[in-house]
């Protein structure tokens, strides 16, 4: 099992100290997990930063290392925010520290947060949504340094309104953006764990991610605490198995490496 999208007490969402995700790994059969702290410059909420120092997590990650080494992979990634008006600090960031995978997401979109549901609230649904998968767009179009998009469609999760559209054609621009430049999606599947009808992003956006010839595909669990490390992981091989993908990647030294699915089951 891989598990490549892990929070830990470096995130300021999350009190889950490095040590007990480990154990839980080794507990349930995990064999590689990269740890994906938060970093969203300027996110407009006061009441929370999400940034750390870089310093102490590298420091920590290789304490980490030693230590279970032998038992798991253990890898250092990272989760950037992307705003259209940060990519250049972020382009900086990425000049000064070195991960092993870079997940790419957007939890913002005209400056206002998804999860508050401020956003929400001047536009219809179809508008909100077009407008959050149009800021994507151009991130991906002016920022290069990553290696997944993170949860593409978390713009459906704070909202119980179903959208008129599927947005397959602004999805298509996205996805041939990246996919020629050897950048993937992930599929993270807290989206099973918050209600929704499967991990995000939704099946129908998995499969087209696979027509336009995407074959880089992550596998994360978005976990804040450790009881929900590679969750819904083996149900997750199967739906990509049924899509037509026949690898899960991972990531060293921000290089994917392909692993057969039907070696992991």
């Amino acid at each position: 099992m891989f598990d490549y999208h892990i929070h830990s007490d470096f995130s300021a969402d999350c009190e889950t100290p490095m040590e007990k995700t480990i154990e839980q790994a080794m507990k349930i059969g995990v064999e590689e997990l990269c740890f994906t702290e938060h970093i969203d410059y300027e996110y407009p909420d006061e009441s929370i930063v999400f940034e750390f120092n870089l310093d102490r997590y590298d420091k920590k990650i290789k304490e980490m290392q030693e230590a279970y080494g032998e038992q798991v992979r253990i890898k250092k990634g990272i989760e950037i925010g992307v705003q259209p008006h940060l990519l250049s600090r972020y382009e900086s960031l990425m000049q000064k520290e070195v991960f092993d995978f870079v997940i790419c997401s957007m939890h913002t979109t005209e400056k206002k947060d998804l999860h508050s549901g401020n956003f929400y609230k001047n536009y219809t649904i179809d508008e909100a949504f077009q407008l959050y998968y149009e800021e994507l767009l151009y991130c991906v179009k002016n920022y290069k340094d990553f290696d997944v998009l993170g949860h593409v469609d978390l713009v459906k999760r704070y909202t119980k309104e179903k959208s008129s559209k599927d947005f397959h054609d602004i999805l298509t621009e996205i996805f041939k953006e990246i996919i020629p430049q050897g950048k993937g999606i992930e599929w993270n599947t807290s989206g099973v764990r918050h209600g929704m009808k499967s991990a995000m992003p939704s099946i129908d956006i998995v499969k087209l991610y696979k027509e336009c010839g995407g074959e880089i595909i992550t596998i994360g669990s978005d976990s804040h605490v450790d009881s929900t490390l590679a969750y819904h992981y083996k149900d997750t091989l199967e739906s990509l198995q049924s899509i037509g993908f026949d690898y899960v990647t991972t990531f060293s030294d921000r290089k994917p490496e392909f692993h057969l699915i039907q070696n992991l089951k």
